[in-house]
C-alpha cells in the first residue's frame, strides 16, 4: 500500500468524527436535538446499528443524552462529561472549544508540580538521567516537544499516584499539537532549557523545592504562550 493512499475511517470512527466535530463547531449546538436515527444514518452513510452503537458510546462520555422515543439531545459537555470525554475532546485539536488550551494549562499547573515532587522523592535518578540529555538537544520544535513530553511522563509514571499518568495520557495528542507550535519560538526553548538545568541542579543537591521549580516553569510557559497566541 502506498503511503499517500487514502485510508477511510471505520464506520463507527467516521460517525464519531462527524458528530463530535459538528458539536464542537456549533453545527449541532448544545441543547439542540439530533435528526432522527433513520435520517442521520442516511446522512452519514452508515447503518442504523453503527450509528446507535456510536451514540451509546458518546452518551456514556457525556456528549449526548439518548431518550427512548424522543430525540437525542446535545449536552453541555463541560457539565456532563468526564475523563473519557476529555480524551476524545483532545483528539479534535482543529475544533477545540474557546479557552480549552488555557484551561488545560491551568490544570497542568495544578497536577504536574506535586507529581514531579513525588517522582523526585521516589525515583530521582531516573529523572536526572533524562535531564542529563538536555544540553545536547537538537534546537528544533519536534525534539523539544518529545523531550518535554517524556519528562512529564517520567513525573507521572514515577509518582505515587497512577491517576496522574491516566490524565496525562489523555492529552498526548493535544499536547504535541500545542508544543510543536510553542517550541518553534526560541524564547520558549531557552526557557525550557533553564528549567531543565534548574531541576537537575535541585535533584543533584537533593533540594526539596522541586514542586516550586516546576510550578515556576509552568507559570513562565503560560506567560510565553500568552504572547505567542496574541
Amino acid at each position: 500500500m502506498k503511503n499517500n493512499q487514502y485510508i477511510p475511517l471505520r464506520p463507527n470512527k467516521h460517525v464519531e468524527d462527524v458528530l463530535v466535530t459538528c458539536i464542537l463547531d456549533g453545527t449541532f449546538p448544545i441543547g439542540s436535538a439530533l435528526p432522527n436515527e433513520r435520517t442521520l444514518s442516511a446522512q452519514l452513510g452508515v447503518t442504523r446499528p453503527t450509528l446507535r452503537e456510536t451514540l451509546q458510546r458518546l452518551a456514556k462520555e457525556g456528549w449526548v443524552t439518548i431518550q427512548h422515543g424522543k430525540s437525542t439531545m446535545i449536552n453541555d459537555y463541560w457539565q456532563t462529561g468526564g475523563l473519557s470525554l476529555l480524551g476524545t475532546l483532545a483528539r479534535y485539536g482543529r475544533n477545540l472549544p474557546d479557552g480549552f488550551i488555557d484551561h488545560l494549562l491551568e490544570i497542568r499547573l495544578v497536577l504536574l508540580p506535586p507529581a514531579a515532587l513525588s517522582a523526585a522523592k521516589r525515583e530521582p535518578q531516573a529523572i536526572l538521567t533524562h535531564l542529563e540529555q538536555a544540553d545536547g538537544l537538537a534546537d528544533d520544535a519536534e525534539t523539544f516537544t518529545n523531550y518535554d513530553w517524556n519528562l512529564q511522563t517520567l513525573f507521572a509514571r514515577n509518582s505515587s499516584n497512577p491517576v496522574y499518568l491516566l490524565i496525562l495520557n489523555d492529552f498526548k495528542s493535544v499536547f504535541h499539537m500545542i508544543a510543536q507550535y510553542y517550541f518553534v519560538h526560541e524564547n520558549a526553548r531557552n526557557a525550557s532549557l533553564r528549567f531543565y538545568r534548574a531541576l537537575g541542579d535541585a535533584l543533584s543537591h537533593e533540594s526539596g523545592n522541586i514542586d516550586q521549580i516546576v510550578r515556576s516553569a509552568i507559570v513562565e510557559s503560560i506567560q510565553i504562550w500568552e504572547t505567542i497566541k496574541a
